[in-house]
């Protein structure tokens, strides 16, 4: 499958490394010299000084990398937004915003909130239905460990009902020092109908951009011209 204009970055959990792989598929479209756009729809715990945006482009360099909504809890959406009394933007209203970067962009990537079927706004529209307004392709994060084989094949089931393509599957945070289950659930997920685009080290979020950088097209060596 082509690279999309717009590719949507989903987790089958939080915590997986969505932030960096997203950060890392930017470093490699702009090593091959294409204009990219980072657009975050919902990003949880500012009050923690959490921000995705800003750490993609602290590591993947010269992009355009923004948010839809700024909440202050480390909480999901709908929850962050009833605590700060912030009327969440629609699904729609995130569409509209992603064509309008995807306008000026070869590359627009969009990083969901934990998993696929996170509510996004006070209807329950999802990334799910943000993929299908914008009929874009998916990037899933997994983890190595136990459990991923299973929320894996959860998400691209939710995917394929909906009829959204997916591009393949990252694993966002390969261990230094990987054992038998990480070998292991790296083969099956290797061999899965969507492709195994590649795998982020642990560490990769310490190291230095610049290092960063050189280091993505090898540990994404599956993401298509």
């Amino acid at each position: 499958m082509s690279l999309s204009p717009v590719v949507l970055v989903t987790g089958t959990d939080t915590g997986v490394g969505k932030t960096i792989t997203t950060a890392a598929l930017a470093a490699v479209l702009s090593g091959m010299g294409r204009s990219v756009a980072v657009y975050k729809p919902c990003q949880s715990g500012a009050a923690d000084g959490d921000s995705d945006a800003a750490e993609v482009a602290r590591l993947a360099g010269a992009i355009t990398a923004e948010a839809g909504v700024v909440l202050q809890e480390p909480m999901a959406p709908v929850a962050a937004a009833a605590i700060d009394g912030t009327r969440l933007p629609a699904v729609t209203a995130h569409a509209e915003r992603i064509r309008d970067l995807a306008a000026r962009h070869d590359h627009v990537l969009v990083e969901g909130a934990g998993g696929l079927l996170v509510e996004l706004d006070s209807d329950g529209g999802t990334l799910a239905d943000l993929g299908a307004l914008l009929r874009a392709v998916f990037v899933i994060v997994a983890r190595p460990g136990l459990g991923t084989l299973n929320h894996t094949a959860l998400t691209l089931e939710a995917l394929s009902t909906r009829g959204l393509d997916v591009l393949g599957v990252v694993l966002g945070s390969w261990p230094v020092s990987p054992g038998a289950v990480h070998h292991s659930n790296r083969r099956a997920l290797g061999s899965l109908r969507v492709p195994l685009l590649g795998a982020l080290p642990e560490q990769a979020a310490g190291l230095s951009p610049a290092d960063f950088r050189a280091g993505a097209s090898a540990w994404l060596n599956g993401v298509p011209a």
